[in-house]
């Protein structure tokens, strides 16, 4: 699950910072995640985040489990 962070700049400063990452090919919003990532990594306990990692790997498997069932229901019906 992602959510969103508000940031206020002022608004010359923020045209004029997507105007010299746009001259580079770069995206303020990219850069933006990159940093938050280097934050994450920098103050969040490895212990924390292979515990996050271990729990978000398995949330998958488990919707995949519970539409595999559906679609063999679904194709004996045809």
């Amino acid at each position: 699950m992602k959510k969103s962070v508000t940031v206020s700049v002022d608004s010359e400063k923020l045209s004029a910072l997507e105007m010299y990452l746009g001259q580079k090919n770069m995206k303020l919003s990219e850069e933006l995640e990159k940093f938050a990532e280097q934050l994450y990594q920098k103050y969040v306990p490895s212990n924390v985040r292979e515990f996050i990692e271990l729990t978000a790997s398995k949330k998958p498997s488990r919707r995949t489990k519970l539409t595999a069932p559906v679609e063999s229901e679904n194709q004996s019906e045809q």
